[in-house]
């Protein structure tokens, strides 16, 4: 039997995790929750059932709930609100049949691998992550939580990039490079050295541009 869940989020990146959901085919979505949309609103044949506040009335309902938001910081603040209505919520993680997961690897809960992408030998990618199609995380990297990568970014091996940090479309990083949290790489990036905590970096190679604060947006 499929578990029944429900999707949080009802946009443009919504609509790419529902098509993996329904590839994967281990779930049931009952419909979406969203905030800014009015209630029995339809997204892709599912109804809008409310907001985060519907949880507190019927999270017996569902098996588990998934965060389709595609901001990294916007994604941990709805992620936090939901666990402070239902404390005993269980997040799934959505990977498309045609994602590649090599031996080792991990993928931990509420994160969404899409179509062609590559996690390999022994590399982790933590809670709440989104890998776009064709991304490749190599052998022995380790990604942190509410981290995305945009599509055909790619790294080398025994890569860190730590939590909250966005790497755009089609950036390259070099291998054992590390990048700090709440960063964010520039689309056709070619990352060579370590890149700090905090701050915005793009070219080739990458240099940083600026600093960043906490939730700014990037998307």
């Amino acid at each position: 039997m499929l578990q029944s869940i429900v999707v949080f989020g009802a946009g443009g990146h919504a609509k790419t995790v529902i098509d993996v959901i329904e590839k994967q085919g281990l779930y049931r979505i009952i419909g979406l929750l969203d905030s800014n949309r009015s209630a029995h609103d339809v997204v892709y044949d599912y109804n809008i059932l409310g907001d985060e506040s519907w949880l507190s009335l019927h999270s017996d309902a569902i098996d588990g709930a998934i965060v389709a938001i595609g901001d990294n910081w916007t994604r941990s603040c709805i992620v936090s609100k939901l666990k402070a209505f239902v404390p005993t919520l269980s997040f799934i993680t959505a990977i498309h049949p045609s994602a590649e997961l090599a031996r080792g690897s991990r993928v931990g809960v509420g994160s969404v691998v899409m179509a062609g992408a590559v996690i390999n030998s022994d590399a982790t990618v933590d809670e709440h992550c989104i890998l776009y199609p064709h991304t490749s995380i190599d052998h022995d990297s380790r990604v942190g939580s509410f981290v995305s990568f945009a599509p055909q970014s790619v790294t080398g091996g025994n890569v860190s990039i730590n939590d909250y940090t966005a790497i755009a479309i089609g950036a390259t990083i070099a291998h054992g490079i590390t990048i700090g949290e709440h960063s964010v790489i520039g689309a056709g990036a070619t990352v060579l050295t370590n890149i700090p905590s905090h701050t915005i970096a793009y070219g080739t190679p990458a240099r940083v541009i600026r600093p960043r604060g906490i939730g700014e947006r990037y998307l």
